[in-house]
């Protein structure tokens, strides 16, 4: 998430926290009616309007970033070596880092909670455990089919509108930038423009709706609070540590192991990205870290056309700690409502989680609409993400950092395939 400051000069990740404190305090002491008004009611109307602005951006954001993204892989390097290589690179580390998200969740399960904390906590989302567990219904292993089936649509716009068919709406962008690829240069060239002046439309509208985060986190935490009680962080605080224990795993255990498998130290390329790596846990902004990433790479010896272009690309593609996060929240989101998600909801988190991991990429809060996209698919209330926003800043400095250290290991392993 890029670091905004305000007009008063507050940095975004500072107003964040003022009302995370400013909301715990109001719903625990805040009465409920004030001179007959409902003060948690109007929060709690607030919040909706909040959730509501990040899910209109799904659509035309991750259309866009998709195909703006892998259009950026046309021309020459469509067919190069370097290309095919660092395309293989990330989707292997972001498949590593969402199995361990996912596995670390269901074995530690911070989401099971008592039935007095669990229907509390969820009426965040005004949707009962029933409703979303009926929702959902008795899925099976066989579902697979009907996952890949309903990523190719019948009706793309229709697709458009629905959450749930958000994965064909990604898959059509992916063969409609791989085809574009294939027109003339001019024409090529044009599209590929527009498609990005599009992406950039969407990053400043974004960008202006986050503005407004520090609002929606107060209602929602605000709204949360008044009725769970402190009871409510419990579950949270669990839910944090099992995300740094998954982010942990994957940076200092299954990124280390894939170094070592290419002849290179670990203990050498962390010393050599310390800089970059502070900088991204203080920003919690992969963008805004990206020329201090390539300088301490460079540095190290990689080679200018290598971090050229696999440094710019990671830092729109490759999300290792955001799709690792992703899995992590819908699990604790399921395990809340105490529904089981079976093979095939899993393995639909786990392509959502990869896919949306490249689509929203370098946006501001971008785990926030790539989450949305991800609880409608499985069937679980998108107003549940405001369960998680009370840890979300902390961890988005953790993700980034993952995401980071992702990136500069692409680039030292691909170098060394060079050599």
């Amino acid at each position: 998430m890029e670091k905004k400051p305000s007009k008063s000069g507050i940095p975004l990740h500072w107003q964040i926290a003022i009302a995370l404190v400013l909301a715990v305090v109001t719903g625990l002491f805040l009465p409920e009616k004030l001179g007959g008004i409902e003060p948690f009611a109007v929060f709690a109307f607030l919040g909706k309007l909040f959730l509501q602005s990040l899910q209109m951006l799904v659509v035309p954001l991750i259309v866009s970033a998709v195909i703006s993204a892998i259009a950026k892989l046309g021309g020459e390097h469509a067919l190069g070596r370097l290309g095919l290589k660092t395309l293989i690179y990330y989707t292997a580390t972001t498949m590593m880092a969402v199995l361990i998200g996912l596995s670390v969740s269901n074995i530690f399960q911070p989401g099971k909670v008592s039935p007095e904390v669990s229907e509390a906590m969820i009426s965040v989302a005004k949707t009962s455990s029933t409703e979303v567990a009926e929702k959902i219904g008795e899925r099976g292993a066989s579902d697979i089919w009907g996952i890949l089936q309903r990523m190719i649509p019948t009706n793309i716009f229709d697709a458009a509108s629905k959450n749930s068919e958000m994965l064909a709406l990604i898959f059509f962008s992916i063969l409609f930038v791989f085809f574009i690829t294939r027109l003339p240069e001019t024409r090529r060239d044009g599209m590929v423009t527009w498609w990005e002046n599009i992406y950039e439309v969407m990053v400043l509208i974004a960008d202006f709706v986050i503005r407004f985060t520090p609002y929606g986190v107060f209602a929602l935490v605000a709204s949360t609070i008044s009725q769970t009680g402190a009871g409510a962080f419990v579950p949270l605080l669990k839910f944090f540590f099992v995300v740094i224990l998954a982010l942990g795993l994957h940076m200092f255990v299954a990124l280390p192991l894939v170094l070592l498998a290419f002849g290179i130290s670990p203990a050498r390329h962390f010393r050599m990205m310390a800089p970059a790596l502070l900088t991204a846990f203080s920003t919690a902004s992969s963008a805004a870290t990206l020329p201090l990433t390539m300088g301490c790479l460079e540095k190290g010896g990689v080679p200018r056309r290598i971090c050229g272009f696999t440094i710019p690309l990671g830092a729109t593609v490759n999300m290792d700690g955001t799709a690792l996060y992703e899995c992590a929240v819908v699990l604790f989101v399921a395990q809340i409502y105490g529904v089981h998600l079976g093979i095939a909801e899993q393995l639909m988190v786990v392509v959502l989680a990869l896919l949306t991991s490249i689509g929203v990429a370098g946006i501001p809060a971008a785990s926030m609409v790539a989450i949305v996209v991800i609880l409608g698919a499985v069937g679980l209330p998108v107003e549940a993400i405001g369960i998680v926003l009370a840890v979300d800043r902390v961890l988005d400095m953790c993700r980034t950092t993952v995401n980071v250290f992702g990136d500069s290991t692409a680039a030292v392993v691909i170098a060394k395939t060079e050599a």
